[in-house]
């Protein structure tokens, strides 16, 4: 492949994060310095920060760990994908478990001053303007989440990684706010705080050529779409008086679709239903197990989203 030009480097120091416009054709690396570091990332729509990454949209498409050639995307109603795993050595991404906080060692281990992933996003994303309010869920590269219990915890990191988000073709410029995790009496780094470093490449051809497109959908929203696109600029929370609901999609009718089975069909039908969930409601059982068998058949592709699958 093509060496690629580099645009800016920057070390990150235990305890801070960096804000970075990560802009058309542009590619991100985040490497470790020193083995099992932790990092946080995030990012938010450059030219209107009301979009960013949403760790439950991703979660949705991709699976509890994204990694090369999954996407990071917006929450509804913009739902785009605004950053593509181009590389990842790491294997350990994680969108479940949540940032750290002051809280959080203020009431597990008494600490009143500690380093947290919020208040170093804080104060990275501070740059531009954005307060302790915008920070929002991370997704953490080099982390590994596990369950024990049937709760979640965390186990050790990986070593000497590194992980490469790219700005797809057709995606707004991001501001992208990575961060050294602010962890150091958890597993999370392995009990030590260390930097990280962070390249701003220009992409190759060849690199944009492995980015899928996507499609873009009635359903993805902008403002101007919005009965109120106006972002609220008080903190207090009023009734408007003049509100009158609007609610889409609504009156919801329900239309009777007569279904006719074999008798062969009414056997294997009988044979599978859920009795101990709709007792002798035969058409509740069968609309079960008609969409389970779709949701199975369409909805388990590899990237989540059938509609960007390779044909």
């Amino acid at each position: 492949m093509t060496s690629r030009k580099i645009i800016s480097e920057f070390t990150l120091e235990p305890g801070t994060g960096k804000a970075i416009e990560l802009l058309k054709g542009q590619i991100l690396r985040v490497e470790q310095v020193e083995g099992g570091q932790c990092a946080d990332f995030n990012c938010f729509n450059l030219h209107d920060y009301k979009e960013f990454m949403h760790c439950g949209r991703t979660r949705t498409v991709h699976g509890f760990h994204p990694t090369k050639g999954t996407f990071m995307w917006s929450a509804p109603p913009r739902e785009r994908a605004m950053l593509y795993i181009l590389e990842d050595t790491v294997g350990q991404n994680d969108v479940l478990f949540p940032r750290c906080s002051a809280y959080v060692y203020e009431a597990s281990y008494g600490f009143a001053v500690h380093t947290n992933c919020h208040d170093i996003q804080a104060e990275a994303q501070r740059e531009y303007g954005l307060t302790p309010d915008d920070v929002h869920d991370l997704l953490q590269p080099v982390h590994v989440h596990r369950r024990r219990r049937g709760r979640p915890c965390l186990h050790d990191p990986a070593n000497d990684k590194t992980w490469r988000p790219c700005r797809p073709a057709g995606a707004d410029d991001v501001l992208a706010v990575p961060n050294v995790c602010g962890a150091d009496v958890m597993k999370t780094s392995n009990f030590a705080l260390k930097p990280l470093k962070l390249t701003v490449f220009a992409a190759t051809a060849a690199d944009l050529a492995q980015v899928p497109k996507t499609p873009t959908l009635a359903s993805q929203r902008t403002p101007k779409d919005f009965k109120n696109s106006v972002i609220k600029t008080d903190r207090p929370l009023r009734r408007d008086p003049a509100y009158k609901p609007e609610f889409p999609n609504t009156p919801i009718v329900v239309s009777d679709l007569p279904i006719a089975l074999t008798p062969d069909e009414l056997a294997m039908f009988d044979a599978v239903k859920r009795r101990d969930i709709y007792g002798d409601d035969d058409a509740a059982a069968l609309r079960d197990l008609l969409f389970s068998w779709w949701e199975e058949r369409f909805l388990q592709a590899h990237a989540g989203a059938p509609s960007i699958e390779s044909k």
